[in-house]
């Protein structure tokens, strides 16, 4: 690795190290703060440690920053505090949201290094004002958060240096990629296709906001701040492949991975836009060699629910708990039935949710029926059969919202439907696999080739080939 690195060091993509904004709270009516040492506004005021709040002001429209005593402090368009001690000073906020609906949702405190800014929201002419907050940092520096965030700090360290290099590929890819270059998802507006029938097609990038470089959430890449580092192998990991990426025909790799792939990997254009992206290539056994008394391809309804019922012997097919603790973060710990799951959904719920999320009354739900599966066996178009109508959903992402009060593990599912009543099921279950996407990288896979012994290239080389290691700045 090291000699691929320096054999690219002649045409680095950037001059030095990026620094980024994430956004760590939207449209808050209020941030609440705490200074961990002294801060200085771009003027030179001083802030100094201590708890504040900010709250939105009309007239003049910015902020109004108070202190624990509710003293008013400042009055502003935006607030921007800059660390007197970079190396030593961090601000602190409190009711942060983790995993915004999926089913590990929680709120938590979370410590941040580099610069605080507050500033309002976007919002139209007559809503009330609200409240964004933005961290901004050099790239590294977050990095070691993300991957720390994203998996365990005591994940094995091949795998710290492999997440390292995938989080860092994919966040200068999306810096190079502007967003007004980037094509926008379809509407989630139903429309009527040539059969008389409802479809919504949709599905969310990653690189879809506008006021900072990325959010803070599982939308982008997880960054809880300081707290999760826990051990300096994280930072060690960083620093060792400081300014690797995987490259690919001279760009910087989009490198996408998700939580558990289910045994097989999917392909790009079944998460997002109808394009080949060949490092991001579905049906990759999660393993050494595909398992023989599993046909393929799972785009083939019969192999799908062959694979999806079977327990095909991948990496992320691992119930060593010893293992899960050690790699997975301490948000993940309780979910453990991620290689295979099921999931019951009545017909009173599945009504009520496809209401609720979409605005269709489809009446009784009669059938739940595969129309498209992508490589990894996950579902892509998903007909829905009401009493009253008929609706196709895709991408896999809307498939898992519109099923689930949070989201569904994954799309990759069998449909059982029970108690069949005068051609309504009273309930459906779900048999799936897998947990995300499954696009790029596996993590707990991941994980488990470093735990027997694979390297990182082989890691990397397993799940993005042909993209290659490259260096993108010194």
């Amino acid at each position: 690795m090291r000699e691929r690195a320096a054999a690219s060091e002649e045409r680095l993509l950037f001059p030095t190290e990026p620094s980024i904004s994430v956004g760590l709270l939207t449209d808050v009516e209020r941030a609440d703060f705490t200074l961990e040492g002294e801060f200085r506004t771009p003027e030179g005021k001083a802030f100094p440690p201590g708890e504040y709040r900010a709250i939105p002001r009309l007239h003049p429209a910015g902020l109004e920053i108070r202190d624990a005593q509710q003293r008013l402090v400042e009055i502003a368009p935006t607030l921007v505090l800059i660390p007197a001690n970079p190396a030593t000073t961090a601000f602190a906020l409190c009711d942060v949201p983790v995993g915004k609906g999926f089913h590990w949702e929680r709120r938590e405190a979370h410590r941040y290094a580099g610069t605080l800014a507050i500033r309002l929201s976007p919002s139209a002419p007559d809503a009330a004002p609200r409240l964004m907050v933005i961290n901004a940092l050099p790239v590294e520096t977050y990095l070691a958060s993300v991957v720390a965030s994203e998996m365990s700090a005591h994940a094995p360290w091949e795998f710290l240096k492999a997440h390292a290099i995938i989080s860092r590929s994919w966040l200068l890819a999306n810096l190079t990629r502007r967003i007004e270059d980037v094509a926008s998802a379809p509407s989630p507006e139903p429309r009527e296709t040539a059969t008389g029938e409802i479809e919504i097609l949709h599905w969310t990038d990653r690189t879809t906001h506008r006021e900072f470089d990325v959010c803070a959430d599982d939308h982008c890449q997880r960054y809880y701040g300081l707290a999760p580092l826990g051990t300096s192998d994280v930072v060690r990991a960083v620093m060792e492949t400081r300014g690797w990426v995987l490259l690919f025909h001279g760009q910087i790799g989009d490198a996408r991975f998700s939580k558990c792939c289910g045994g097989a990997t999917e392909e790009y254009r079944s998460a997002w836009e109808d394009r080949d992206v060949p490092y991001l290539r579905g049906g990759r056994f999660d393993g050494a060699e595909w398992p023989p008394n599993f046909p393929r391809p799972l785009t083939v309804e019969a192999h799908a629910v062959t694979w999806i019922t079977g327990t095909p012997p991948a990496y992320c097919h691992t119930t060593d708990a010893r293992a899960l603790e050690g790699a997975l973060p301490e948000v993940d710990r309780p979910t453990r039935d991620f290689f295979r799951w099921e999931h019951t959904i009545s017909q009173e719920e599945l009504q009520a949710l496809l209401q609720a999320r979409l605005g269709l009354d489809l009446g009784a739900i009669r059938r739940l029926e595969p129309l498209q599966r992508g490589s990894s066996g996950r579902l892509v178009r998903l007909r829905i059969v009401g009493e009253r109508e008929r609706v196709i959903l895709g991408k896999e992402l809307m498939i898992r919202r519109a099923l689930s009060r949070t989201h569904l593990y994954s799309s990759a599912f069998v449909i059982f439907p029970e108690d069949i009543r005068a051609g309504v099921p009273r309930r459906f279950r779900l048999r799936g696999a897998g947990w995300g996407h499954g696009v790029g990288l596996c993590q707990i896979g991941a994980a488990v080739m470093a735990r027997q012994g694979r390297t990182c290239q082989q890691i990397l080389a397993h799940y993005y080939a042909p993209a290659h290691i490259a260096r993108a700045y010194e």
